[in-house]
């Protein structure tokens, strides 16, 4: 089984905060943490310096790797910095395989 994690701290919301699925929104100077693993990622926040981890809402997401976590880590970083009830985003979609087109023969 493989799995990582990340942490962020330090990280301050924009208004309107981040929603979690235990108290709601929070605001403030919060702690980011996600981890990997099973093909899925969960992502909690907590106030920084404290000791409860709160889902934040959105929690867990589909992530087939590694690599699509750690982006999926710093587009969550990024939707706290703006706030407005963040919630974790949908993981993209791994690019779609193109073919191609081949023109009439000359």
């Amino acid at each position: 089984m493989s799995w990582a994690s990340w942490t962020t701290a330090g990280v301050y919301t924009g208004r309107g905060g981040v929603l979690t699925d235990e108290v709601g929104a929070v605001t403030g100077d919060l702690t980011v943490h996600t981890t990997w693993a099973d093909d899925e990622a969960r992502v909690a926040v907590q106030y920084s310096g404290a000791s409860d981890w709160f889902t934040m809402s959105g929690s867990p997401v589909p992530c087939a790797s590694e690599k699509e976590s750690r982006d999926l880590h710093e587009a969550v970083v990024e939707a706290v910095r703006t706030g407005n009830g963040a919630t974790v985003p949908r993981a993209a979609p791994a690019p779609a395989q193109t073919r191609p087109v081949q023109g009439p023969s000359v």
